[in-house]
């Protein structure tokens, strides 16, 4: 007998990339990490590179001879049907092997955190964006570009409100609010004013932003007000993005996962764990939101067993895995 089949199942996010390589009976053979996946900020080539990079540490920078069997790669930056193609290419040039799918990170954490194949997936951690599959395979999605496709929240989103809300606090414009006394002490400046030089003048990433999202989710359970306004609206950003897709395709009246995950949902902060379950009583009843207990890598290895027709113990046996101790 031949080798068994293998998969190379890849978790390309805004923070770090794992891949693992996975054989088709669902046996875990080799896991790694690399940096962030940042296509649109740094290219196709180098982000691909980054997967190299994770593969290289493992000792398996060439893969199997003739590359992997397939390639399941879900990735953030794959945000338009363009873009994944765009990838796919890559992962083929670059010899990972002749049978490449690429598909937006949000599946991986459909897969991961549903029971079945099917659901709607709703991801908050640096940004924010959604998608759905019907039973029948019917796909709805965003283009999740940021504001300019009319998204709003996650880590960076919510930061950047609170930035602004603390400097019209400051400069009277705005009503008082914790939040400025917990921008200047997060990032050491006098005022909320300097800060924003820091950031203008390139002194300090705009996106370390993100980083204030725990403190303002702490002034919004402590009752500040205009904190708790972002975390309402936080809430209810998620819940019309869910409940969109589910209009999309006709499951509002279906009981249907909605797997939730990012950092800002997997932190279960009371106040918007709270507001979200409000929030879905009222716009989807019928939706049964879940917190995906095992991380999107697991999603990405099931859609590549999918593919390659694995049966259902193999797809089990993957899942064990990462499992958490006590379950099963």
């Amino acid at each position: 007998m031949g080798r068994p089949r293998l998969v190379l199942a890849v978790d390309g996010g805004n923070s770090k990339t794992d891949v693992a390589v996975i054989s088709e009976h669902g046996e875990v053979l080799a896991t790694g990490r690399s940096g962030p996946f940042a296509p649109q900020s740094d290219g196709v080539a180098a982000a691909v590179g980054v997967v190299r990079d994770a593969l290289a540490a493992l000792g398996a920078e060439a893969g199997p001879e003739g590359g992997f069997d397939h390639v399941s790669a879900c990735l953030a930056g794959a945000d338009l049907p363009i873009e994944e193609e765009a990838l796919a290419r890559e992962f083929a040039a670059r010899g990972f092997g002749p049978d490449v799918m690429v598909r937006n990170d949000t599946f991986a954490l459909l897969r991961a955190g549903a029971s079945a194949a099917w659901g709607v997936a709703v991801v908050c951690g640096a940004g924010i964006n959604a998608v759905g599959v019907s039973p029948a395979g019917a796909v709805a999605r965003f283009p999740a570009l940021g504001r300019i496709s009319g998204d709003w929240g996650g880590g960076q989103g919510l930061a950047e409100e609170a930035l602004w809300h603390a400097v019209r606090a400051e400069d009277g414009r705005g009503v008082p609010t914790a939040l400025t006394g917990l921008i200047t002490s997060y990032f050491g400046t006098a005022t909320v004013a300097e800060l924003v030089l820091e950031v203008h003048f390139g002194r300090l990433s705009e996106e370390r932003l993100h980083e204030l999202s725990p403190g303002v989710l702490a002034a919004a359970g402590d009752g500040d007000a205009v904190a708790r306004s972002l975390v309402e609206r936080q809430a209810e950003e998620v819940t019309v993005m869910a409940e969109v897709c589910l209009r999309r395709l006709g499951l509002l009246e279906t009981p249907t996962e909605v797997v939730l995950g990012g950092g800002l949902l997997t932190a279960r902060d009371p106040l918007l764990t709270s507001l979200l379950d409000s929030s879905f009583a009222v716009r989807t009843p019928r939706a049964k939101p879940v917190l995906a207990d095992v991380p999107p890598i697991v999603g990405a290895g099931l859609l590549g067993l999918e593919h390659l027709g694995a049966a259902e113990s193999a797809k089990a046996r993957l899942r064990a895995r990462y499992e958490p101790p006590g379950r099963g």
